[in-house]
């Protein structure tokens, strides 16, 4: 493992934090969803389908980090599990550190002897790595699950916001930050990428196959410090003229023009930007026209 090589200890990566966060980390005294109980954790790790499409999943996000050819990286797999996309980064001869919410499911990796280090805890709470210490970082369907509010005291802007500062600063200036999700719908991905930008991270949505219904996948890619190309969905080729397949986005705001007193809902601009908005989204819609956002006359 990476830390007996390098002679150190999983402990002296971690922040200073107090002692009440250090034991929530540990799974004492902390709020413990039962996402996956033990029978359904082995269910998961035994079906050869899951393995099937964790991996692919997970030999796309290793991809789109673009991590240096040839050589080894220490990266955070957040999500991760019973360790399934652990296997394909010890495949490619990556170090990694595994976080997740579910016991049952750590309990199956550490059964399956997985070669990354396993951390239990909450990422609502927070990343509580060190800064710099991670040269990237993955996530297989796990971030849609803090727009959930699972308890009242849960503010899903919050933990995102929590999430995404925490984690910008454990990741290496320059690395980047790749998170398959399945958003429920087009509010889920505005809450997501307006906390991402909050907490200082660039980059942008990158749809794989946005004409499938069941191809379609959706990556976050965000870059830490430095702003790189977003990298180009799969299957664009076949993409319909006009139809975005990515979505960059920056710290900048979109100001909307010529509205001259105008009420903003319905004008042009509002129009224009919520078509545009769904095509990042891989949705279909309409191409703009001279006819678009143009007010009818009032009928007789």
């Amino acid at each position: 493992m990476l830390h007996l090589n390098l002679q150190t200890s999983l402990f002296t990566l971690f922040t200073c934090w107090t002692e009440k966060d250090a034991f929530g980390i540990f799974g004492v005294n902390v709020y413990m969803a039962e996402y996956y109980n033990e029978e359904e954790a082995r269910k998961y790790t035994q079906n050869s389908r899951m393995i099937e499409i964790q991996s692919q999943m997970s030999e796309r996000a290793v991809e789109l980090l673009s991590l240096p050819e040839n050589q080894s990286c220490f990266l955070l797999d957040i999500g991760c599990g019973s360790g399934l996309s652990g296997d394909y980064l010890s495949e490619e001869g990556h170090y990694w550190v595994g976080l997740d919410i579910s016991t049952a499911m750590l309990d199956v990796a550490r059964e399956r002897e997985v070669e990354g280090d396993l951390v239990l805890a909450d990422m609502g709470h927070g990343v509580p790595f060190r800064a710099g210490t991670f040269d990237g970082c993955i996530s297989i369907s796990a971030l849609q699950w803090l727009c959930n509010a699972d308890k009242k005291s849960h503010s899903p802007p919050r933990r995102l916001y929590r999430f995404f500062s925490t984690l910008y600063s454990s990741l290496a200036r320059g690395s980047r930050a790749v998170f398959q999700i399945y958003p429920e719908n087009s509010d889920q991905l505005e809450l997501i990428t307006s906390q991402a930008m909050k907490a200082g991270f660039t980059g942008g949505m990158v749809v794989d196959y946005p004409n499938s219904a069941k191809a379609k996948k959706f990556f976050l890619c965000l870059f830490v410090g430095v702003s790189g190309a977003l990298p180009k969905g799969l299957g664009s080729e076949t993409v319909e003229k006009g139809v975005a397949h990515q979505a960059m986005f920056t710290g900048e705001r979109t100001r909307f023009k010529n509205l001259k007193g105008k009420s903003l809902k319905k004008s042009k601009d509002w129009i224009l930007e919520k078509k545009e908005r769904r095509r990042r989204q891989g949705r279909e819609v309409r191409a703009d026209t001279k006819y678009t956002g143009r007010q009818r006359k009032a009928r007789f």
